[in-house]
């Protein structure tokens, strides 16, 4: 069986920080992160999809984790086929972007380069000090299965090659059962994993909780908390759950099939309001007693 590593989506989030679960003398940048990887092993980080990240931060991050810890890093909106802001992007880049097509999935291809490039120089400090989990490639809502975006997935495949990447598909139409074998045979051709997810199942957009592992490195299950607000309320709204224990027990089986096909398996919680992931993440690593400290 693999390993199986716990940890959230974020450990800056405002409303992690007020809630208190930070102890204090630990709520500056480098004490949140130190008290946070002494209890998780494996944290995503989401402010690399709003503004290109930098080395220094990379170097930071990584002389401020033991051994062992890992980042999941969410890839720049623009290389997901995200709306994206001219002002993310370094100011020479500005001006090809803004000569750019309205979809950005049709961005010019050199931006494209160009911005991934950037994007992996930063993060090389993280991957060279061995603290990258996944690039995690989270595509929007209305990029639904076909040809069209298919072949902007083999694009993106082309252009990660060597790095590791996990595919969240936020369409459900990926993962229904008269499309889920040929969406895993996909991924796995491609090389990316496959992440899980749980969700509310009560929406026209619920993905359902299928756990594919495409490729054998890390697999990665998200959860996004089971709120009826996806997609319409705000950001409060939209995350706001607290996981009972029964509710996570039900993934307890899942989660260990994965362990059994995959090196490593990273469980994320994203029900980022106040301390509900870290809670969460807290009763998932108590319910799973293999899962790496």
């Amino acid at each position: 069986m693999g390993a199986i590593a716990v940890g959230v989506c974020g450990w800056t989030d405002p409303a992690l920080v007020r809630s208190g679960w930070y102890p204090a003398g630990s709520r500056g940048a480098e004490g949140r992160l130190r008290y946070y990887a002494g209890r998780f092993p494996v944290v995503e980080t989401d402010a690399t999809y709003y503004a290109l990240p930098s080395a220094r931060n990379s170097e930071l991050w990584a002389a401020r984790t033991p051994p062992g810890f890992r980042f999941d890093v969410k890839a720049f909106s623009l290389l997901t086929g995200h709306p994206t802001r001219a002002a993310a992007l370094p100011a020479e880049l500005r001006p090809a972007f803004a000569r750019g097509p309205r979809n950005p999935r049709d961005a010019d291809p050199g931006l494209l380069d160009e911005v991934w490039t950037r994007f992996t120089g930063a993060l090389e400090p993280l991957r060279s000090a061995d603290r990258l989990g996944t690039l995690l490639f989270q595509f929007p809502p209305w990029y639904a299965p076909g040809a069209r975006a298919e072949e902007f997935l083999e694009q993106c495949a082309k252009r990660t090659d060597g790095w590791p990447v996990a595919v969240e598909f936020r369409h459900p139409g990926w993962w229904r059962p008269e499309a889920a074998d040929r969406t895993a045979a996909l991924l796995s051709g491609l090389g990316m994993a496959a992440v899980a997810v749980d969700m509310t199942q009560t929406l026209p957009a619920s993905v359902p909780p299928v756990t594919p592992v495409t490729a054998p490195g890390t697999a990665v299950v998200r959860f996004h908390g089971r709120s009826d607000a996806w997609g319409t309320g705000s950001k409060e709204d939209k995350y706001r759950h607290t996981y009972s224990t029964p509710e996570l027990a039900e993934w307890l089986p899942r989660i260990r099939s994965m362990a059994d096909r995959a090196d490593t398996v990273h469980v994320l919680f994203n029900n980022c309001c106040g301390d509900a992931a870290i809670r969460a993440a807290e009763t998932m690593q108590e319910l799973l007693p293999e899962a790496v400290r």
